[in-house]
């Protein structure tokens, strides 16, 4: 027995996981990137919030993540202080996270796979 889910129950199952903590725009930007990703696989997907809890986290911003996931961030892109503005900041981010996994950006923050 199968449900069809829609992105907005979708949405609202990453929502009432109590462990993950996800905005609604954050759940929101997530639900439609996995309906995106089953609709390229060609195959449906069963919703394990578990696992995408495990497999995702939300920051506040790309900066947000950098400063969690680099001890000194800036150092480690190789973005001398006060050589880049924030948009080459960003871009460097944003590069570093494509080259090594997947970033979602939405109204609010991003949302990037544990890698």
């Amino acid at each position: 027995m199968k449900k069809t889910l829609n992105t907005n129950q979708i949405a609202d199952a990453l929502r009432a996981d109590d462990n993950a903590n996800w905005s609604y725009n954050g759940a929101r930007a997530l639900a439609e990137y996995l309906e995106e990703y089953e609709e390229n696989a060609g195959q449906e997907m069963e919703l394990d919030v578990v696992a995408i809890r495990c497999d995702f986290s939300e920051y506040a911003s790309l900066r947000a993540w950098a400063g969690e996931y680099f001890a000194d961030w800036r150092d480690e892109l190789s973005l001398p202080e006060g050589m880049a503005g924030e948009e080459e900041e960003d871009d460097a981010i944003r590069e570093y996270i494509r080259d090594h996994g997947d970033v979602i950006e939405f109204d609010g923050g991003v949302i990037v796979s544990n890698f």
